[in-house]
Protein backbone atom coordinates (compact mmCIF):
# COMPACT_ATOMS: atom_id res chain seq x y z
CA UNK A 1 0.00 0.00 0.00
CA UNK A 2 2.99 2.26 0.42
CA UNK A 3 3.45 2.87 -3.50
CA UNK A 4 -0.03 3.78 -4.21
CA UNK A 5 0.16 6.29 -1.36
CA UNK A 6 3.50 7.82 -2.66
CA UNK A 7 2.04 7.78 -6.05
CA UNK A 8 -1.02 9.85 -4.54
CA UNK A 9 1.42 12.66 -2.70
CA UNK A 10 3.48 13.12 -5.60
CA UNK A 11 0.03 14.05 -7.58
CA UNK A 12 -0.81 16.53 -5.02
CA UNK A 13 1.23 19.95 -5.53
CA UNK A 14 0.94 22.40 -3.24
CA UNK A 15 -0.41 26.22 -4.42
CA UNK A 16 2.49 27.64 -4.55
CA UNK A 17 4.26 25.60 -6.85
CA UNK A 18 1.15 25.48 -9.25
CA UNK A 19 1.68 29.58 -9.07
CA UNK A 20 5.66 29.30 -9.79
CA UNK A 21 4.38 27.01 -12.52
CA UNK A 22 1.82 29.24 -13.74
CA UNK A 23 4.44 32.19 -13.57
CA UNK A 24 6.43 29.92 -15.51
CA UNK A 25 4.42 29.49 -18.35
CA UNK A 26 3.47 33.36 -18.60
CA UNK A 27 7.10 33.83 -18.60
CA UNK A 28 7.78 31.28 -21.87
CA UNK A 29 4.86 33.13 -23.61
CA UNK A 30 5.72 36.64 -22.96
CA UNK A 31 9.07 35.56 -24.61
CA UNK A 32 8.09 33.74 -27.30
CA UNK A 33 5.38 36.91 -27.83
CA UNK A 34 7.98 39.44 -28.01
CA UNK A 35 10.09 36.85 -30.35
CA UNK A 36 7.59 37.15 -32.90
CA UNK A 37 6.55 40.85 -32.79
CA UNK A 38 10.40 41.71 -32.97
CA UNK A 39 10.07 39.55 -36.00
CA UNK A 40 6.91 40.73 -37.21
CA UNK A 41 7.82 44.37 -36.61
CA UNK A 42 11.41 43.89 -38.61
CA UNK A 43 9.85 42.50 -41.51
CA UNK A 44 6.91 45.63 -41.77
CA UNK A 45 9.81 47.93 -41.52
CA UNK A 46 11.71 46.33 -43.96
CA UNK A 47 8.97 46.17 -46.47
CA UNK A 48 7.86 50.09 -46.00
CA UNK A 49 11.65 50.91 -46.49
CA UNK A 50 11.86 48.95 -49.21
CA UNK A 51 8.70 50.17 -51.08
CA UNK A 52 9.56 53.84 -50.25
CA UNK A 53 13.06 53.38 -51.76
CA UNK A 54 15.28 54.11 -48.84
CA UNK A 55 16.70 50.93 -49.68
CA UNK A 56 17.54 49.27 -52.67
CA UNK A 57 14.90 46.31 -53.08
CA UNK A 58 17.16 45.46 -56.32
CA UNK A 59 20.04 44.29 -53.61
CA UNK A 60 17.92 43.75 -50.17
CA UNK A 61 14.62 42.50 -52.21
CA UNK A 62 11.45 42.80 -49.95
CA UNK A 63 9.95 40.08 -47.87
CA UNK A 64 6.68 40.38 -50.33
CA UNK A 65 8.59 39.48 -53.36
CA UNK A 66 10.62 36.95 -51.24
CA UNK A 67 7.36 35.35 -49.98
CA UNK A 68 5.82 35.50 -53.42
CA UNK A 69 9.11 33.57 -54.81
CA UNK A 70 8.65 30.63 -52.25
CA UNK A 71 5.18 30.02 -53.01
CA UNK A 72 5.67 29.37 -57.14
CA UNK A 73 8.96 27.39 -56.42
CA UNK A 74 6.84 24.25 -56.78
CA UNK A 75 5.46 25.33 -60.79
CA UNK A 76 8.90 25.33 -62.03
CA UNK A 77 9.65 21.75 -61.25
CA UNK A 78 11.83 22.48 -58.56
CA UNK A 79 10.65 19.95 -55.73
CA UNK A 80 11.27 17.44 -58.09
CA UNK A 81 14.50 18.31 -58.95
CA UNK A 82 15.46 18.73 -55.41
CA UNK A 83 14.40 15.32 -54.45
CA UNK A 84 16.02 13.82 -57.51
CA UNK A 85 19.41 15.24 -55.71
CA UNK A 86 18.56 14.40 -52.56
CA UNK A 87 18.02 11.20 -53.47
CA UNK A 88 21.76 11.12 -55.54
CA UNK A 89 23.04 12.60 -52.44
CA UNK A 90 22.08 10.18 -50.16
CA UNK A 91 23.03 7.25 -52.24
CA UNK A 92 26.19 8.76 -53.46
CA UNK A 93 27.17 9.42 -49.81
CA UNK A 94 25.89 5.07 -48.85
CA UNK A 95 27.65 3.86 -51.83
CA UNK A 96 30.89 5.88 -51.06
CA UNK A 97 30.74 4.93 -47.10
CA UNK A 98 30.57 1.22 -48.19
CA UNK A 99 33.27 1.42 -50.34
CA UNK A 100 35.40 2.89 -48.05
CA UNK A 101 34.54 0.40 -45.22
CA UNK A 102 35.27 -2.53 -47.63
CA UNK A 103 38.39 -1.17 -48.90
CA UNK A 104 39.89 -0.40 -45.05
CA UNK A 105 38.55 -3.90 -44.29
CA UNK A 106 40.63 -5.35 -47.23
CA UNK A 107 43.58 -2.87 -45.86
CA UNK A 108 42.82 -4.19 -42.15
CA UNK A 109 43.37 -7.56 -43.19
CA UNK A 110 45.68 -8.02 -46.01
CA UNK A 111 49.43 -6.54 -44.45
CA UNK A 112 51.08 -6.80 -48.06
CA UNK A 113 48.02 -4.72 -49.30
CA UNK A 114 48.39 -2.39 -46.88
CA UNK A 115 51.87 -1.90 -47.28
CA UNK A 116 51.51 -1.76 -50.91
CA UNK A 117 48.44 1.34 -50.81
CA UNK A 118 50.20 3.41 -48.28
CA UNK A 119 52.10 5.58 -49.97
CA UNK A 120 49.73 6.29 -52.94
CA UNK A 121 46.84 7.04 -49.86
CA UNK A 122 49.45 9.43 -48.02
CA UNK A 123 49.35 11.54 -51.35
CA UNK A 124 45.53 11.29 -51.97
CA UNK A 125 44.93 12.60 -47.95
CA UNK A 126 47.62 15.40 -48.60
CA UNK A 127 45.80 16.55 -51.95
CA UNK A 128 43.27 19.04 -51.32
CA UNK A 129 40.08 17.68 -52.08
CA UNK A 130 39.10 20.28 -55.00
CA UNK A 131 41.95 19.26 -56.84
CA UNK A 132 39.97 15.97 -57.25
CA UNK A 133 37.24 16.72 -59.18
CA UNK A 134 36.72 16.07 -62.62
CA UNK A 135 35.81 19.11 -64.27
CA UNK A 136 32.53 19.12 -66.63
CA UNK A 137 34.04 17.23 -69.83
CA UNK A 138 33.32 14.23 -68.19
CA UNK A 139 30.01 14.98 -67.65
CA UNK A 140 28.68 14.95 -70.86
CA UNK A 141 29.38 19.17 -71.84
CA UNK A 142 30.62 20.57 -75.38
CA UNK A 143 34.48 19.70 -75.84
CA UNK A 144 35.11 23.52 -74.05
CA UNK A 145 33.38 23.10 -71.13
CA UNK A 146 36.41 23.13 -69.48
CA UNK A 147 37.37 26.47 -70.11
CA UNK A 148 34.39 27.58 -67.68
CA UNK A 149 34.95 25.26 -64.40
CA UNK A 150 34.79 28.73 -62.78
CA UNK A 151 38.16 28.51 -60.82
CA UNK A 152 38.23 25.06 -59.96
CA UNK A 153 40.11 23.87 -62.55
CA UNK A 154 42.96 21.02 -61.41
CA UNK A 155 46.00 18.78 -61.89
CA UNK A 156 43.58 16.14 -63.82
CA UNK A 157 41.31 18.99 -65.53
CA UNK A 158 40.53 18.31 -69.36
CA UNK A 159 42.69 19.82 -72.57
CA UNK A 160 45.27 21.67 -71.22
CA UNK A 161 47.60 19.42 -71.28
CA UNK A 162 47.38 19.14 -75.77
CA UNK A 163 48.16 22.80 -75.25
CA UNK A 164 51.00 22.92 -72.94
CA UNK A 165 53.45 25.80 -75.21
CA UNK A 166 51.89 28.48 -73.40
CA UNK A 167 53.72 27.25 -70.05
CA UNK A 168 56.94 27.66 -72.10
CA UNK A 169 56.17 30.20 -73.87
CA UNK A 170 54.91 32.70 -70.75
CA UNK A 171 56.63 30.98 -67.82
CA UNK A 172 59.31 34.00 -66.52
CA UNK A 173 63.12 33.76 -66.74
CA UNK A 174 65.45 34.03 -63.95
CA UNK A 175 69.06 34.21 -65.15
Amino acid sequence: MEGAEGQLNKLVISKERKQFLRKQKQKKYLIFLTQILILVGFLAIWEVLANQKVIDSFITSQPSRIWETLTNLGSNGLLKHIGVTVYETVIGFLLGTFLGIMIAIILWWSNFLSKVADPYLVVLNSLPKVALRTCYYYLGRSWNACYYCNGSRNFTDCNDFRKSKWFFKNRQRSY
